[in-house]
Order: C-alpha cells, then sequence, then structure tokens
C-alpha cells in the first residue's frame, strides 16, 4: 500500500526582523510534510523554502503534487526513494527534503530509534551551535547580543557598507567568538580589504563572501585570507564539492538546498575526501525542520543551527540549542512532537 502525502502550510515569523545581504524579512511560509503508513504511523519533514533557490511555499506545494506519485510502497527503500524524486523533479530541493526528512522519520518509528542511533553515531559528539545576529543598526544589533548572552558563538551577518559598524556594536557588547557570513554580499577585492579588520575584531571563519559561481575570486580571497573561507550558496550538493576543493576551506550543508538527508550524508563523505571542513546551516525554520540536520551534527566541524531559536512561536519540540549545546531528541524517527 503506498503512503498517503498530505501538507499544511505555516507562517512564522521571527522575534526581530532577519537582515542579510540580500534584505530582510520578518514573515517566512514553511510547509509540513506527513506521510502515513497503512497502520496509520506517521513520518513528518518540513520544506523551508528560499526565493533564491526558486521555491517558495507555493512552488513546494505545487511540487509535492507531482512527487505524491512517487512516494515507495516500502519506506526503508531510501535511496531508490530519493534518487526517483530527485530524476522525476530536478531542483525544487526544499520539497524533496520534507519527503526525505519524513521518509526516515517513519523509518526510525517502524524500528522504535531515533535517526542518530540508526546512524551510529553518539549525540555528545556534536560541536556547539552558533546564534545568528541579523543585519541591523547598531543600537538594535547591541540589543541582540544582548538577548543572546546565553550563546557562547555568534554567527554576524555582513555584506554591508556598513559591516564595520556592525561588528563594532557586537564587540562593544561581548569578547565570545564570532563567524561572520557574507551571503554573496562582497567583491573579491572588499573582502581583501576587511580581512584585517576581521581580523582585528577576532573573526573566526567568513561564510560566502562571495557570489556563488566566483571560484576565482574565492580563491584569490583564500590564499589573502588568515581565516577559513566556507562555501554556502557556491556548494548545494556533493557534486559540487570536487571544484571547490583548493578554493574555499570547507562546506555549508543545508538540507534546503540538498534535497536530501541520504544527500546530506554524501555531502559530508565527500567534503572528508577533499579534506575540507563540514558545517551545517539552517533557513528560518520549526524545530522540525532544525532536527532532521541535527541528527547528522556528530558528523561535523561547526554547526549553525539556530532557525527555531530566532522565531517568536516555534509550533514544535525537537532538537535545541540552548546554551549553544546541541541536544537532540531520544524519541524514535527524527524524535519531534507538535507542541
Amino acid at each position: 500500500m503506498a503512503l498517503r502525502l498530505s501538507h499544511e502550510i505555516l507562517e512564522l515569523e521571527t522575534k526581530h526582523p532577519f537582515g542579510i545581504a540580500r534584505g530582510t524579512a520578518s514573515l517566512y511560509r514553511v510547509v509540513w510534510v506527513r506521510l502515513t503508513d497503512e497502520d496509520g504511523l506517521e513520518g513528518w519533514g518540513e520544506a523551508d523554502p528560499s526565493a533564491f533557490y526558486g521555491e517558495t511555499a507555493d512552488t513546494v506545494v505545487a511540487a509535492l503534487g507531482r512527487l505524491a506519485p512517487l512516494l515507495p510502497d516500502d519506506p526503508f527503500g531510501l535511496e531508490k526513494a530519493e534518487a526517483a524524486l530527485a530524476v522525476s523533479l530536478k531542483g525544487n530541493a526544499a520539497a524533496r527534503v520534507a519527503i526525505s526528512a519524513a521518509l526516515h522519520d517513519l523509518v526510525g518509528k517502524r524500528l522504535g530509534a531515533p535517526l542518530w542511533k540508526l546512524w551510529g553515531l553518539d549525540p555528545a559528539g556534536a560541536p556547539p551551535s552558533s546564534f545568528t545576529i541579523g543585519i541591523d543598526r547598531p543600537e538594535v544589533i547591541r540589543q541582540k547580543v544582548r538577548e543572546a548572552a546565553e550563546y557562547p558563538i555568534l554567527k554576524v551577518k555582513v555584506g554591508t557598507k556598513d559591516d564595520a559598524a556592525i561588528l563594532r556594536a557586537v564587540r562593544a557588547e561581548t569578547d565570545k567568538p564570532i563567524r561572520v557570513d557574507a551571503n554573496c554580499g562582497w567583491t573579491a577585492k572588499q573582502a581583501i580589504a576587511n580581512l584585517p579588520l576581521l581580523k582585528e575584531m577576532g573573526v573566526e571563519l567568513i561564510e560566502q563572501p562571495l557570489p556563488p559561481d566566483d571560484l576565482e575570486g574565492l580563491a584569490l580571497v583564500r590564499r589573502a585570507s588568515p581565516l577559513p573561507i566556507i562555501a554556502d550558496e557556491s556548494c548545494r550538493s556533493a557534486a559540487d564539492i570536487p571544484r571547490l576543493a583548493g578554493v574555499v576551506d570547507g562546506i555549508n550543508i543545508k538540507l534546503a538546498k540538498c534535497g536530501s538527508l541520504r544527500e546530506a550524508l554524501r555531502m559530508i563523505a565527500v567534503a572528508r575526501a577533499h579534506h575540507l571542513m563540514v558545517m551545517v546551516g539552517c533557513m528560518i525554520e520549526t524545530s522540525l525542520g532544525i532536527t532532521a540536520a541535527a541528527h547528522f551534527t556528530p558528523l561535523l566541524d561547526v554547526v549553525d543551527l539556530d532557525g527555531a531559536a530566532l522565531l517568536k512561536h516555534d509550533p514544535f519540540a525537537g532538537a535545541t540549542i540552548g546554551g549553544g549545546r546541541v541536544s537532540l531528541p531520544t524519541g524514535p524517527g527524527l524524535g519531534v512532537t507538535k507542541r
């Protein structure tokens, strides 16, 4: 008997307007996906679409209609099922990963074990998660830093003409380790010019300083930089990693980019084979989306899974990052419940 697919669009609001180099928003629409088997057991997943990758909640819903006929009779056939989804509908990674997460959740629930245990991982091995400070006026940034007092590592959004003021506002409030993410907002010349400031401010790493396809520029920045350079928008799937070896120091995996949990595991393996650091990031997501990624954090070097912590109201309970510590659920599958 085929699995039955259903969905619900959820509207999320952040505690503060969330600003990155490409713009600022407070309201986000995500899609909660449920797969129900013949016994009534449900597997859950979440699609967190990004306009940058050509997806919205409405395109996700349309894609689910295309993908529903391809759902397997047996959810344990994960590799075959995910391959069929990817072949049928190129792109649409957020829609595909929602089904992938729901299949993994269903498998874990049938076996009565959390996903991290099925993968043979130790939750205690997860690196601490950073907490993101979005682009804003210096006085608001200082307030955000104070509100983030429990988090030991901050990620600061940059990529504007006011980057020096942003970083100095953060440093006026804390001496914690900080990481920066320019979200493609700099040119190579600007990135190299900013390196002394970043070093002075005690920045640990630089995420996606340049536009995705400027690999030559990324290589120039990496050669000039005393700080690791991490590719985010330049790296969607495992196929992108070989061309990034020698160009950057690491890659950032996001489920909404790569399209499946199995692809995320492939990305980790390929990145390790090329001696690259491996990071996991997120969109603005509920704890359902965050938890799907959190299950493989023990395999990583850098974690940035604060999407749910930025929300006014999180409709799910799952993995948490309180105090920066990634805590994984012990319930079966993803281990996520509805609040």
